[in-house]
């Protein structure tokens, strides 16, 4: 490190450990009382899908949270600090859309597989077991090189803010989200998304209030332009406009566009933990979940890379930096521009700032992994080809034993990393190379009928090899020798992800018409997917399975219904994500793009005000509207604990036909039972 860490190493054991405990604290007591109030018992259902009764508000901040990990913060800001104000936007809009065209595969997933609980037994139930297994491979790369990078970026920046080595940092953030996810399943998941949702919108309002307003040596937009400007005389940008740092003409920044849509095809299309959070999502609440989550999505790398990557640009060689020059390369792939920018912004609160920021992105994010990994390991391995009969006490058990495995495997492997010298920038760079050849063929066992099992099976892998061989090629031939330095540079790293994203497109239909011709699927066998069977531990709770949450067996006019909704949502979902696409990669940023222009003092301002304004439509939509939506669950819960503690109702489990009762105080005198009326029990 070129700084010495601004707080000390008990600031950054209290963050890590101290509100990990906390959150697995919160999560506890969560899980209890809405097991006494709202019986909701912890089966494996539960555990892996909430019942499928999410909406939109909660889905969206989830979203929002586990697409907002380390490198959404840490490596926009590096690429704002290379490239200027490209790159923030390049960063925002090149990983948007992939959540916006996951809605309509998560509204397809719903239509098609209504039982289902991950990608791959999809895959499975059209293809069978090869093909099972070749994508099973692919989603647990996706979730490695993820966690990898949530690691790697995390424990960067705590070294560099606190001094707490990075080995111990690698094997402390996990323990709290293990806790919180082993007591809570996805629900914890999606409560604490929510939690850590609202603290990073608060902390990343600050950061830009505190630049745009109220920094000595910043304080407007108009004091960053005139700074910024200043650096690009001082030290051009190679391929942008005029060497400046305030043009979306940038050569590097296009070439990490196109890395950046490629590998973030890859982490989403191939993540099971997007699949997760479609099939908990209520069938209506899928599709608003998922575009107002990408939506808001947007402002977060947007203003907090435009922010804190300028800023760092902008306050190079003042007093208060802390680095004596400029920022060395390997730290900014590191991730430490945002840090270095707090810190030179805020001084120590700037670093606590920051080291909450970087604990929520981190915590969240992999809990949304260990959810998506316990959930491959119970349903696609264990249930399918170990045991088939399994009980739902059997099957809680393999997600909780993988929730612990495979946090521990990856502290270990991170570490390695680290020692290596592989950053979360590398990692962000290669991920399209190694998983995006999957993409297509994941996308198109939803989408189309006449994929056959050929192209299926063979196309990823075939896709794979090619793309590791055009990465490795172009390496060598401009580096001369292949190493991290080479291996790493920006023309490499193009070559593999567009190779490994678009070589499908010649292998799936070749392999379709020379392998047996068009399949014609009639999706049955989707449908055919069973839930995971928890009478066992219902039974043992004396509680009634069909009242428990997402249990109740619909009648074939509600199931009507419902796929009458989702046809109409996936036809929405279509036009929308055509619509959004076409917006965020070719209207809004080709023409600033083709014409050069070099942003006025005014037109920067102009940008600035719009991101900030677009963060407070983000906060309104996953802070305040689930609250607003989840109004009447929380008021019930509320009201009961109250009357529970006040001794007016006592809330148990007595049992009578399988119904849940409550026991009511009447008075003064002998408690009398009240037997809640169910449905069709009158």
């Amino acid at each position: 490190m070129s700084f010495q860490p601004p707080l000390g190493q008990g600031a950054g054991y209290g963050v890590v450990i101290g509100l990990g405990f906390a959150f697995a604290f919160g999560m506890i007591v969560t899980t209890f009382v809405l097991k006494r109030y709202n019986n909701e018992l912890q089966t494996s259902e539960m555990f892996s899908t909430a019942g499928r009764t999410v909406k939109s508000g909660l889905v969206a901040s989830a979203v929002v949270s586990s697409w907002t990990w380390a490198a959404t913060l840490l490596q926009s800001s590096g690429v704002a600090y290379r490239y200027g104000v490209s790159g923030p936007f390049w960063y925002a809009s090149g990983a948007t859309v992939q959540i916006i065209l996951f809605a309509t595969i998560a509204i397809e997933l719903k239509r098609r597989a209504p039982n289902a609980h991950t990608f791959l037994e999809v895959i499975r139930a059209r293809y069978g077991g090869v093909t099972h297994i070749v994508f099973m491979v692919f989603g647990i790369f996706t979730n490695i090189l993820v966690t990898s990078m949530l690691l790697t970026g995390g424990s960067a920046v705590v070294t560099s803010l606190t001094g707490v080595p990075t080995a111990a940092a690698c094997f402390l953030l996990p323990i709290g989200v293990v806790l919180y996810t082993m007591f809570g399943g996805i629900k914890a998941t999606f409560l604490t998304d929510y939690a850590h949702t609202v603290v990073i919108l608060v902390i990343l309002l600050t950061f830009a209030f505190t630049a745009y307003a109220t920094n000595d040596q910043l304080g407007s937009p108009s004091k960053v332009y005139e700074l910024v400007v200043a650096a690009g005389k001082a030290h051009p940008v190679s391929g942008n406009k005029d060497g400046s740092y305030m043009t979306m003409r940038s050569k590097e920044g296009a070439i990490f566009f196109v890395i950046n849509i490629v590998g973030n095809f890859g982490t989403v299309f191939c993540d099971n933990g997007y699949y997760n959070k479609a099939i908990a999502a209520s069938p209506v609440d899928a599709l608003p979940g998922y575009i107002m989550g990408g939506l808001s999505w947007f402002a977060i790398p947007w203003l907090a890379a435009t922010t804190m990557g300028l800023a760092a640009l902008a306050l190079e060689g003042h007093p208060g930096f802390p680095y004596a020059g400029r920022m060395l390369d390997s730290d900014v792939s590191a991730g430490l521009v945002l840090p270095t920018a707090a810190v030179a912004m805020m001084g120590k609160g700037g670093a606590v700032a920051t080291l909450l920021l970087v604990f929520m992105a981190v915590t969240s994010a992999m809990s949304a992994e260990l959810i998506a990994v316990s959930s491959i390991w119970t349903y696609d391995f264990y249930q399918t080809y170990i045991n088939p009969k399994a009980t739902g006490k059997q099957l809680i058990y393999m997600s909780h034993s993988m929730v612990i495995a495979f946090a521990i495997a990856m502290a270990a492997w991170s570490t390695g990393l680290h020692y290596i010298g592989i950053s979360m920038g590398y990692l962000y760079l290669l991920m399209g190379v190694i998983i995006s050849s999957a993409v297509l063929p994941a996308t198109l066992t939803l989408m189309w009928s006449g994929q056959n099992w050929a192209a299926a099976t063979f196309s990823p892998i075939l896709g794979f090899a090619c793309a590791l061989i055009a990465w490795l090629v172009t390496a060598k031939k401009q580096g001369g020798q292949l190493n991290v330095a080479t291996t790493g540079a920006n023309n490499p790293m193009l070559a593999g992800n567009v190779v490994a994203l678009l070589s499908p497109l010649i292998f799936v239909p070749v392999l379709t018409f020379a392998a047996g011709g068009l399949q014609h699927y009639d999706w049955l066998s989707m449908k055919a997917i069973r839930k995971g069977d928890d009478h066992d531990l219902a039974a043992e709770a004396n509680i009634d399975l069909e009242q428990l949450p997402g249990e109740r067996s619909n009648s074939v006019v509600e199931e009507e219904a419902e796929q009458s909704k989702l046809l109409k949502a996936s036809k929405i979902a279509r036009y929308l994500t055509v619509f959004m696409t076409l917006a965020f990669l070719v209207v809004w940023p080709m023409p600033m793009y083709g014409s050069g222009y070099v942003f006025s003092k005014k037109f920067f301002t102009g940008w600035v005000v719009v991101g900030i304004l677009w963060m407070f439509c983000s906060a309104f939509c996953v802070g305040l509207y689930p609250l607003w939506e989840g109004r009447k669950t929380s008021g019930h819960t509320f009201k009961s604990i109250f009357l529970d503690i006040t001794g007016k109702k006592k809330f148990g489990k007595n049992v009578v036909h399988g119904e849940a009762a409550m026991v009511e105080d009447s008075g003064p005198g002998t408690p009398t039972e009240k037997v809640a009326e169910l449905p069709g029990k009158q």
